[in-house]
């Protein structure tokens, strides 16, 4: 295929260019001749600054291509004073302003030149950089010790959000990429007070640190703060919400104009089993779940594993295994000590569960997992194949009560975090129980170290894992073995110490994986 010839723009000079100005002719004539804007590409790059070239160009400001006597204003992005000086050492000419770009973004906003304050000033920003004492951090989240005292938490939320939305937008590699970033600002010891003390950080790349930069100059991040207020991101949120809604279902229902949970039930689509579990009970599956009825669902849970199975044991996973004191679910880890006696454990324990009236859904899903005796037929993934159940939990207020009064704390429940959540939702009134997401996995016990690490979480933690498994050690590693692709075997373990001795790797506390 030929491609296409570019047509050529001829800048105001009549020279044959791509435009010196960085304008198109249809644009408007230069509104401020006395002001001249060279945008230096180191750090910015070049897409962003032909991006901030053109829009400055439309804007009525002269933007030069070329550096020359003629500039009076210098935009830099992510660099330092003294880089700057060093290279306008070797140039013509000594421009009136050296200035972060933020003064730029500023004045495409106003649609005109906004007052040069100290803060746009890169000297001036400079200045305390010797006072500034630099982070180091290991490359990998699972070499981190990650707990859940986060030192820069308004940084890690605002990239978590931007993180949810590009997941929300079937972006995954953005979203991962700003999920790594969060990690490593959780693992620092100290408040981040300036972009001086990132440098050599891994996982910052531009956007990440425009980002930074904006929440430490203003507060907040404009990005963020749009996000926030985007229908399409609301409706995502708010229909994702829903039990058993994927990302690609929400996106369907957008598209069909359905963006709240009054739409959805005016539009009487037919819906799934979990879907309608998860649209009757949205409120209290959209609340945080406290360590207190976690506990709660725990006795009633090890009670129905006792009564069908004497011996089995069973083990809080995910994020409360962590420490955490709220989830958005409750996921138990069951096993038994002697190999295959976990063989038709989950039916019995569902059926005990669903004769009680505990349970308001359930979905069993088999165990699929065969070990090939010459490796793992294809990359590990996150998704394992034990035998698990999915479920809608009926928790009553008297265990939940009880299992409160046990802990001897009050706890809180958190606000809801599904937006609008009671008053959207038809036939949910008053009632002396809470609905509660529950998974239950069973796992044979030569597994159980593995499925114990890969369900504790945190996800980004596990994700670190097997890239290191993959990247440095040549091994694949999921919920169910380690393969030493070298060796060309299994590597046995019975415990998450000895799987981590097998990669090389400290052993991190559970407390220690919230990255």
């Amino acid at each position: 295929m030929v491609p296409l010839k570019r047509r050529k723009v001829v800048s105001s000079s009549g020279a044959g260019s791509t435009g010196s100005t960085g304008r198109d002719d249809v644009t408007s004539a230069t509104r401020f001749p006395q002001v001249v804007l060279f945008l230096l590409e180191r750090k910015m790059g070049a897409s962003r600054r032909a991006f901030l070239s053109q829009l400055g160009g439309k804007n009525g400001f002269q933007v030069e291509e070329l550096f020359s006597e003629r500039v009076t204003h210098v935009i830099c992005e992510n660099n330092s004073g003294e880089e700057v000086r060093r290279w306008l050492q070797s140039q013509a000419g000594s421009p009136a302003h050296l200035l972060d770009v933020s003064w730029f973004t500023e004045s495409m906003r106003a649609g005109r030149p906004v007052e040069i304050l100290d803060r746009h000033k890169l000297q001036e920003q400079q200045i305390k950089e010797v006072e500034v004492v630099a982070f180091s951090t290991p490359s990998y989240a699972c070499q981190r010790r990650t707990t859940l005292d986060n030192h820069n938490a308004v940084l890690t939320d605002a990239l978590s959000l931007l993180a949810e939305n590009a997941e929300l937008s079937d972006e995954d590699g953005r979203g991962v990429a700003f999920r790594r970033a969060a990690a490593v600002l959780k693992s620092l010891p100290e408040p981040v007070t300036g972009l001086t003390q990132l440098r050599g950080l891994p996982c910052l790349g531009g956007h990440t640190l425009r980002v930074i930069k904006d929440v430490l100059e203003n507060g907040a991040s404009s990005e963020v703060e749009a996000t926030k207020q985007s229908e399409r991101f609301k409706a995502l949120k708010v229909l994702t919400g829903i039990f058993g809604v994927g990302v690609k279902t929400a996106d369907q229902w957008i598209r069909e104009g359905i963006l709240s949970l009054h739409q959805l039930q005016d539009s009487e689509r037919t819906l799934n089993r979990a879907q309608q579990a998860g649209l009757q009970h949205y409120e209290d599956l959209n609340q945080p779940v406290t360590r207190a009825e976690a506990d709660a669902v725990a006795a009633v849970v090890e009670e129905a594993v006792a009564s069908v199975l004497p011996g089995a044991r069973m083990t809080l996973i995910g994020g409360f295994r962590r420490g955490k004191l709220t989830g958005h679910d409750v996921d138990f880890l069951i096993t038994h000590p002697e190999e295959g006696r976990e063989v038709g454990l989950m039916p019995k324990v569902v059926s005990w569960l669903d004769s009680q009236g505990f349970l308001l859904y359930q979905k069993t899903t088999r165990n699929s997992y065969l070990e090939a005796k010459d490796g793992p037929a294809r990359p590990s993934s996150n998704m394992d194949r034990f035998e698990r159940c999915f479920s809608v939990f009926k928790l009553p207020e008297e265990a939940r009560r009880r299992a409160k009064e046990a802990r001897g704390a009050a706890e809180e429940t958190e606000p809801c975090s599904g937006p609008a959540a009671v008053s959207q939702v038809k036939g949910e009134g008053l009632k002396p129980w809470r609905a509660v997401r529950v998974d239950l996995v069973v796992s044979p016990i030569s597994q159980f170290a593995f499925a114990l690490l890969g369900w504790t979480g945190s996800k980004l933690f596990e994700r670190e894992l097997r890239r290191w498994a993959g990247h440095e050690k040549a091994m694949s590693l999921s919920s169910h073995a380690l393969f030493d692709n070298k060796q060309s075997r299994y590597l046995r373990a019975s415990s998450e110490e000895e799987i981590f001795a097998h990669l090389g790797l400290e052993y991190i506390l559970p407390s220690e994986r919230n990255a």
